[in-house]
């Protein structure tokens, strides 16, 4: 029987179909023990991983029996998909599996920007009754989105029904394509997105041309005052620059869901920042979302192991 091993967390209802394939060998902080991870790879047929295990030529090379890797997600940026290819192993992605989440997310972050009901209510709480907190409306305001794919499109179809005015920058995408031809995006050179928006949301995979997108000379550009929202790659934005940016009274805030340095830690220089919010890489992680990412990866795992063509390969 093939061997399985699921080095970081998966859903129930994945592991049970993987099960129907193999000997799962289940441990969601597998990753942590890169060489015990190494060691169990050696009759492996199946690796799934989410976004900390490393998967490296090295690691790769001592898996000699490895036919798929499983990704819980769809950033790459931690597994060596060409080292893989070379190897004739498949890499299967879970597309489009959480892209509701994280839109979600964003307009939970946007929702906070403009209407904090947890500072409205820890006011009453205290006794207050303070009806200057009124905040701001979403309606009529500009959300620029850097980067127009899956997850982009969900959020400018949820934005236009908000009444907000939607632009984008994506090189890789047409305005004859959907979300520009019939959901009313813009399309429009980075600067542009930068110089308009008053909410600036981040949705590009970390690759040596976008590590450090969104640095000092991007944020100069943007309006004052705007708010930034990164769901994408730690590595996308430069937090220094950032940090200093809202320190200097240039952005008005920013949501962080995803850091360079994950976890944060207890020294994280932006945790005193209270214009920064800061989340552990949930966006995400719905119960929902879970489900279907488990699903979704666990199926073509199988799909590969019984020699068939996976769904969603990279």
């Amino acid at each position: 029987m093939v061997e399985i091993i699921i080095a970081e967390m998966m859903d129930g209802i994945g592991v049970e179909r993987l099960a129907s394939a193999g000997a799962v060998h289940y441990d969601p902080k597998l990753w942590q023990r890169p060489q015990e991870l190494a060691d169990r790879l050696k009759n492996a047929a199946a690796l799934v991983v989410r976004n900390q295990t490393q998967v490296t030529e090295d690691l790769l090379a001592r898996a000699p029996q490895l036919k798929v890797i499983g990704r819980l997600g769809v950033g790459l940026d931690n597994i060596q998909v060409a080292a893989a290819k070379r190897r004739g192993i498949s890499v299967v992605t879970a597309q489009g599996a959480n892209a509701v989440a994280v839109a979600e997310y964003v307009f939970a972050c946007l929702l906070r920007f403009t209407r904090d009901l947890d500072a409205v209510n820890q006011s009453v709480r205290r006794g207050e009754w303070n009806r200057t907190l009124g905040g701001s409306e979403l309606f009529g305001k500009t959300l620029g989105l850097i980067g127009l794919g899956d997850i982009g499109q969900r959020i400018a179809l949820r934005a236009r029904c908000f009444g907000m005015v939607v632009i984008a920058y994506d090189p890789w995408q047409l305005a004859t394509r959907l979300a520009s031809a019939e959901l009313g995006v813009r399309l429009l050179p980075v600067e542009d997105v930068y110089q308009s928006s008053d909410f600036i949301s981040v949705h590009v995979p970390l690759t040596e041309a976008t590590r450090n997108l969104i640095d000092a000379t991007a944020i100069a550009r943007m309006k004052a005052g705007a708010y930034l929202i990164n769901t994408a790659r730690g590595g996308v934005v430069d937090e220094g620059a950032l940090l200093h940016a809202i320190h200097q009274g240039r952005l008005g805030g920013a949501a962080l869901d995803v850091r360079l340095q994950e976890p944060s830690g207890e020294d994280d220089p932006l945790a005193a920042e209270p214009k920064i919010l800061r989340t552990p890489h949930i966006a995400g992680l719905t119960a929902e979302a879970g489900v279907r990412t488990a699903e979704m990866v666990a199926d073509d795992v199988v799909r590969v192991l019984a020699g068939e063509s996976p769904l969603a390969s990279v």
